[in-house]
């Protein structure tokens, strides 16, 4: 049955698809939803268990107003908003002081995601999530937990020397102001680079806990395309390797080879074992939460 308000029609998985300790990876797992995706919203809010973390990305285009809106939503709904806050889309102390002010004030918001922003050019003084988190303002308006970017692939921006040192400093401020940090990581197609990277994190001091993203089911061709753009390209061959034919682009590929693989690294090394799965509905947020909700 599709979820009542979101336009869909009725979609559905084959209950438990994956390998149980693949779906026990799943459990807590978190969602990201455009603020703008009134459906995708409401299926959130008919699908997902209470206490589900939503995050609400920052979309060229999109305006603040919208994010406050669709926290205020999902909280009324007894889900848990993580709006990003995109430091370079943003003109200043006072903008992102209001948009914090509002986020805590009318949604309860305690954790938002804080981004730099993919924009070459910053609209304002803040040109970092660094730079963001050193005005004090998260702290000042009750905000108990940040989420930070990483990247196990790389990111075709910055070189990983220097993600590396943001992603430090920001832990760092982040401890002294008092602030809760976690990791969510830029989505993939294979385990192992992702294993690769948890290992990394850990072997280097790095104990924040970790959201591993992964793409939730969506057409090989809408997989690529998100892929390309994102730039996570190493991987890329896995959706040929696991999709069949690529010339099947209408086939939908789910995230269960990839939790498996995860699975079985966690098994010979549980250390390497993440907080949690972050999905990316690059298919559809209701197509998401439903398969999330096939797995059991």
């Amino acid at each position: 049955m599709a979820p009542s308000g979101s336009g869909m029609n009725p979609v559905s998985f084959p209950a438990n698809a994956t390998e149980p300790a693949a779906r026990a990876l799943l459990t807590g797992a978190s969602i990201e939803i455009a603020p703008r995706d009134d459906a995708g919203l409401a299926a959130a809010c008919d699908l997902l268990p209470p206490g589900s973390a939503v995050f609400l990305p920052w979309i060229a285009g999109e305006t603040h107003q919208r994010s406050v809106a669709a926290a205020r939503l999902l909280a009324r709904a007894g889900l848990e908003p993580v709006p990003h806050v995109a430091a370079r889309f943003l003109s200043g102390y006072t903008q992102l002081g209001d948009f914090l002010a509002r986020l805590s004030g009318e949604a309860g918001t305690r954790t938002a995601m804080l981004v730099g922003g993919d924009r070459d050019r910053a609209l304002g003084a803040l040109d970092s999530g660094l730079s963001a988190l050193d005005t004090g303002l998260f702290a000042r308006h009750g905000f108990r937990r940040l989420c930070l970017p990483a990247y196990p692939e790389g990111n075709p921006r910055i070189d990983p020397a220097t993600l590396d040192a943001a992603l430090r400093a920001k832990l760092a401020r982040a401890a002294a102001q008092g602030i809760a940090t976690g990791i969510v990581s830029q989505f993939c197609f294979e385990a192992q680079p992702i294993l690769d990277f948890v290992r990394r994190l850990r072997a280097t001091g790095i104990a924040a806990p970790l959201r591993v993203g992964l793409a939730g089911p969506a057409s090989l061709a809408a997989l690529m395309k998100f892929a390309l753009r994102c730039g996570v390209g190493n991987s890329v061959r896995a959706l040929a390797l696991h999709g069949a034919a690529i010339a099947r682009l209408t086939a939908t590929r789910d995230p269960s080879a990839v939790l498996e693989g995860l699975a079985a690294g966690v098994a010979a090394e549980p250390d390497l074992a993440p907080e949690g799965i972050h999905l990316f509905a690059f298919g559809g947020a209701a197509r998401t939460a439903l398969w999330l909700r096939a797995q059991g």
